[in-house]
């Protein structure tokens, strides 16, 4: 059984529904890569972990632990964070003091302040900058690095690469490749499919809310999945 089991989820903002019937499936150390256009459901989609969706039927299950209905720091609490679009960073707090903050949840496990400065060594020599006086690709490494100091068992990764030069992106790319090689799952939700070949092994593509193509990453450039894209 996958740690994150994703069932039917049906959810949307108030009387609008954005995702029909989704089902998904994330283990420990994998990754999954969720594409498709703007609009198509995605960042909804990481929105249903947290209470910012009205959910109206399905399931989000962690680790066991249905999650769909309950407050938004029970996920976090079993195994699930985020590094959300546009990063987030709290602009009075320093780059140590926000990475700190991505520990509230107490999850004990192997992301450590210590080792967040090993996987990205600027953070280090500018912990105690004020985060948002990073560079734009610098705020993205303290926003994967916050959501790691929860010690997911599945890391959430909403647009990463969003305003970031293609030689940034190649480094997160690595990154986020040493994270699943250490165990812990990664969804993400990103529509440069040059980000996606690297970092991910299964696939699924969203149109209008609904998942109408998932297979291989190897095989994501076949006639039947380019076309799914295109859609």
């Amino acid at each position: 059984m996958s740690f994150l089991q994703i069932r039917g989820l049906t959810a949307g903002y108030g009387k609008s529904v954005v995702l029909r019937g989704v089902d998904i499936e994330v283990d420990e150390g994998e990754s999954l890569a969720v594409v498709g256009k703007n609009g198509a459901g995605k960042s909804t989609l990481l929105n249903s972990f947290f209470g910012g969706t009205t959910i109206r039927s399905g399931s989000i299950v962690l680790g066991g632990v249905a999650i769909e209905k309950l407050p938004a720091y029970i996920a976090p609490k079993h195994g699930a964070t985020i590094s959300p679009q546009g990063r987030l960073i709290l602009p009075h707090l320093t780059v140590q003091e926000n990475l700190l903050l991505g520990a509230a949840s107490a999850r004990k496990g192997q992301w450590t302040l210590d080792r967040i400065f090993e996987l990205f060594p600027i953070l280090q020599e500018r912990r105690h900058k004020m985060g948002t006086a990073l560079s734009g690709g610098q705020q993205q490494m303290l926003a994967v690095g916050r959501a790691l100091m929860g010690n997911p068992r599945v890391l959430l990764l909403d647009e990463p690469s969003e305003g970031l030069s293609p030689l940034l992106v190649d480094s997160l790319a690595g990154v986020f490749n040493k994270i699943r090689e250490a165990g812990t799952g990664v969804l993400i939700v990103e529509q440069h499919l040059s980000l996606v070949r690297r970092v991910s092994q299964r696939f699924v593509v969203m149109s209008k809310g609904e998942i109408i193509d998932r297979g291989l990453t190897d095989d994501i450039d076949t006639p039947k999945h380019q076309a799914a894209l295109a859609f």
